[in-house]
């Protein structure tokens, strides 16, 4: 009987081979830059509002960001202002303005504006705001520079080791108290040593990995 398959037929087989693997690690590897894209994550995108919050030109009047996140000191979640913070100002600023007419319809209404959240974590993800930032954790950390910020967008895609990673070494990102609200502030403006005594002095546990215990994110 004939032979039916020649030689080169194991080149294919083994090209065959190749090429299928070759396959399934590139689909799964443009599937992982696709989940981290800012198409998909977010990132550097501006996202719709029903009125169009420029943080950068509320900044720039020196309005703190207290002032509007009035929690983010002592609660669990960094508030949305309630339309009265908006309208404290707006009864006699830009009181006629018609891109205004959300906020002056939900003030007489008595319903709340539905602003679209920036930074929306998952449901089984624990993050208490307050705690990072009492200690030594700036909001442009997380937030990024958001006095230069027109309209709002997110800053970090808020992967899990992204926030592992200051879990581990908190002395990277940690700065003093009094600059927690400073969005231009650099925290390498410190010293690594310098960093390190604010982690002491902040009492941050974060010895033999206590930090990236799974039950600190996940309760």
């Amino acid at each position: 009987m004939a032979q039916v398959f020649t030689p080169i037929h194991n080149m294919y087989a083994k090209l065959s081979l190749i090429g299928l693997i070759a396959g399934v690690v590139g689909f799964f590897s443009v599937m992982d830059l696709i989940h981290r894209s800012s198409y998909v994550r977010y990132t550097k995108i501006p996202r719709s509002q029903p009125v169009p919050f420029s943080h950068r030109h509320h900044a720039s009047m020196g309005i703190d960001c207290r002032y509007c996140h009035t929690t983010v000191e002592n609660g669990s979640f960094a508030n949305v202002p309630p339309t009265k913070t908006c309208m404290n100002c707006h009864k006699q600023i830009w009181a006629e303005a018609p891109m205004l007419e959300p906020v002056r319809a939900s003030w007489k209404n008595k319903e709340s504006i539905e602003w679209v959240r920036v930074h929306d974590l998952p449901d089984f993800v624990y993050f208490n705001h307050a705690i990072h930032v009492n200690k030594g954790v700036g909001c442009s950390t997380c937030h990024g520079q958001v006095d230069d910020m027109p309209l709002m967008h997110r800053e970090h895609p808020l992967f899990m080791a992204w926030c592992l990673e200051c879990h581990r070494d908190p002395a990277e990102n940690v700065r003093p108290k009094d600059k927690i609200f400073d969005m231009a502030y650099k925290v390498k403006s410190l010293s690594r040593e310098e960093r390190e005594a604010l982690v002491e002095d902040y009492a941050i546990d974060h010895a033999d990995n206590r930090l990236t215990n799974c039950s600190i994110c996940h309760r």
